[in-house]
């Protein structure tokens, strides 16, 4: 089972095809699809990112929501964090932990890649890497 670990992070309103998610290794490890989907290697859901906002986990219930500001809410709605527009992922005391670079690298708090997904919007990339874990 998927487990839900840090950080989420949508963009709202976005169309794009189905995206591949790499590990540090650039083999696959998941894939976002054009609907908000995401998928692990396996091919099952591990949640999905909505339009407006909401995120879900592989069991349909909201784990947490972005609003417009960048503002990101756990489903109790409390503060977990923000995404800047420059791909800095803070967590809600405002220290970074981790940034998705221009190109899709996704790098963590230490400044190392732990992945990539280049073509996926920075919110989304943020979510599938910050907030899902992949096994």
């Amino acid at each position: 089972m998927k487990k839900i670990i840090l950080f989420l992070f949508v963009l709202c309103s976005v169309n794009l095809g189905a995206q591949t998610l790499r590990g540090p290794n650039g083999l696959s490890i998941g894939s976002i699809e054009s609907n908000g989907t995401v998928r692990g290697s396996n091919g099952l859901s591990v949640g999905k990112i909505e339009s407006n906002g909401t995120v879900r986990g592989s069991n349909g219930l909201s784990i947490g929501k972005i609003n417009s500001d960048g503002t990101v809410r756990g489903s109790n709605g409390l503060s977990i964090g923000k995404v800047e527009k420059d791909g800095t992922v803070r967590g809600s005391n405002g220290l970074s932990i981790g940034k998705i670079e221009n190109d899709g690298t996704v790098r963590g708090s230490n400044g190392l890649s732990i992945g990539s997904a280049k073509g996926v919007p920075k919110t989304w990339a943020a979510a599938a890497f910050f907030f899902f874990e992949f096994e």
